[in-house]
């Protein structure tokens, strides 16, 4: 882990309830080369609608990119590949249908390429957000295009609850999501590959009983189903790690659940892929809680990834909940005060660790979050660029 600091200077924080300033100096500085980041959701990045695609896309990514900057973050997270599409030229998924509304239909210029340029000329780093299994949700995208590899292959995929995902024990589902994933990182100046936290989804049921029965069939001492469910993820995990450093310098990370619990039920084994490398470079476990969060404190949730083993060289980020800033959220812990997200980021550097990620870019302009999260760009503009 990073054990060098560097001095911070006292930082103002604005009272909610008051709107008078009060001076705190935080206790604890700013390792060198943290990562401080942005997540930058699809919906952020929407333009449908617009009579000028590309000139709205670039006006909406331009300030984005101006306001990270500004606010003392160093990297954005954009989602790249929401539902088995692209917001990039790509030969194997379709134009993804926030560009234009619909599916498939080219949009006349490559979105990621500007971003890519934009962001090395604001000295912002980039990592690519994909989803690796959803095809579709209820009701998003409205129609998928002829294209789309699920509608060319249903082989590779299922339909539960009216969504539709890859199949995790589909070889050619891994093999599609690899080679997108190589795609990304041989055609586009990003920094990294960072996936979420969708992997199977909850209460999945018995979909995949007929891919267990073969398997079963095939070896003569069986893992369990959930056992050879998160093998299934495993093998595409390490498949895509070795995809990424096929390529020097790329990174491949994961964002997965904060309740270190709760990952078992998608059959994600953030403890293997933290514990033994060839996995992952960093993990980045989404701790959007408040400090008092009845439930499950920021703290109480970090404490329990911190106890597990780290493999020499894994990065840990910390995902902060910027989006329930202000909000009635976590009962209402949240409302207490308007300096928990700045408390959370000096509690990452308490314990050196290497960084953490704001969700998302929309609480800078939501009304709910916004004083808090003015309150942790001060406290990162405080210190020296990093």
């Amino acid at each position: 882990m990073i054990a060098v600091f560097v001095l911070l200077s006292s930082v103002i924080i604005v009272s909610r309830s008051s709107g008078n300033k009060s001076v705190s100096t935080p206790s604890e500085a700013a390792p060198l080369t943290e990562m401080r980041g942005v997540w930058i959701p699809y919906m952020t990045l929407d333009t449908e609608g617009a009579s000028d695609v590309k000139a709205a896309f670039i006006e909406k990514a331009d300030t984005i990119l101006s306001e990270v900057s500004d606010g003392g973050f160093n990297t954005v997270v954009v989602q790249v590949r929401p539902f088995c599409d692209a917001l990039y030229r790509s030969r194997i998924f379709p134009w993804s249908h926030i560009l234009t509304g619909v599916q498939g239909q080219d949009p006349g210029f490559d979105p990621l390429e500007y971003l890519c340029k934009a962001c090395r000329n604001a000295n912002i780093q980039i990592h690519a957000w994909v989803n690796p299994y959803r095809v579709s949700t209820a009701n998003t995208p409205d129609t998928l295009s002829p294209d789309n590899p699920y509608l060319q292959d249903k082989e590779i995929g299922f339909e539960l609850n009216g969504a539709i995902y890859l199949n995790p024990a589909s070889d050619r589902a891994r093999e599609l999501v690899t080679e997108g994933v190589r795609e990304l990182i041989e055609n586009y100046d990003i920094d990294g590959i960072q996936f979420d936290d969708y992997f199977y989804p909850e209460n999945c049921g018995d979909f995949d009983a007929s891919d267990y029965d073969t398997y079963c069939q095939s070896v003569s001492s069986p893992l369990s189903l959930s056992e050879w469910r998160c093998e299934n993820v495993n093998t595409l995990i390490k498949n895509v790690y070795d995809a990424v450093h096929s390529v020097d310098g790329m990174v491949f990370g994961i964002s997965p659940q904060g309740n270190l619990g709760n990952n078992q039920g998608l059959y994600a084994d953030v403890v293997k892929w933290c514990e033994c490398d060839g996995y992952i470079d960093y993990i980045c476990p989404q701790l959007y809680f408040s400090i008092d969060n009845p439930a499950l404190g920021f703290e109480d949730g970090l404490d329990e990834w911190l106890k597990v083993s780290q493999h020499d060289g894994l990065q840990f980020y910390v995902g902060i909940a910027g989006y329930k800033a202000g909000t009635d959220a976590d009962e209402g812990t949240w409302a207490d005060n308007s300096d928990i997200l700045t408390t959370e980021i000096e509690i990452v550097r308490k314990h050196q660790l290497d960084g953490f990620l704001l969700y998302s870019y929309d609480s800078f302009h939501n009304d709910d979050n916004e004083i808090e999260v003015q309150n942790v760009m001060r406290y990162l503009t405080s210190s020296p660029t990093q």
